[in-house]
């Protein structure tokens, strides 16, 4: 396991590594389940090492698609983590509500309403819609479309890994509220 963590840390990140403190959540029981797996948790591990440390997009762009994935499909514990790193990331905790409870929300950018919409459709239909697909192209260049694709894709993985397996919260992450 420690190859299959070491794959978090993409060769060329863009964006900082948390700090490690005793009060940041560490996901023990989504790793436990990675554990048994040793070599998929590696290659998924590589893939999402790039999609939080070296995509294109910015933090905040980030985490409001993985906060949309984790609410789109009722993931208690995908939603916790991603709280705490949507923190980092710079979104308040009404935004990170908002995201769940009012994603067409006037308060967002209409950037930010496109990733939030392009995130929905590609869950519900694999597929962006036109209209979005205008308003991303305007904003975005071909790897920050990509990156965006791609961590739909990621995280909606992991949604199905946690959901299917019944993953409790840890300890450290029921402190936090649920999704909403």
């Amino acid at each position: 396991m420690k190859d299959a963590l070491a794959a978090l840390h993409p060769p060329k990140p863009r964006h900082p590594f948390p700090e490690r403190d005793a009060s940041r959540p560490k996901g023990l029981n989504v790793l436990g389940v990675l554990a048994r797996h040793p070599e998929l948790a590696r290659a998924f591990h590589t893939f999402t090492g790039h999609a939080l440390f070296a995509t294109t997009l910015s933090p905040r762009q980030r985490e409001l698609i993985v906060l949309r994935v984790a609410a789109a499909r009722s993931c208690d514990y995908e939603w916790a983590q991603h709280e705490v790193i949507g923190r980092d990331a710079g979104l308040s905790d009404d935004e990170i509500q908002r995201v769940a409870v009012d994603p067409t929300s006037d308060q967002w950018s209409a950037l930010e309403r496109a990733l939030i919409a392009a995130t929905d459709e590609l869950i519900s239909g694999a597929r962006i819609a036109d209209d979005t697909w205008t308003t991303l192209r305007a904003a975005l260049d071909d790897q920050q479309l990509m990156d965006l694709i791609f961590t739909v894709g990621a995280y909606d993985v992991l949604a199905m890994a946690m959901l299917s397996f019944d993953l409790e919260l840890d300890d450290d992450l029921k402190r936090k509220p649920a999704s909403p």
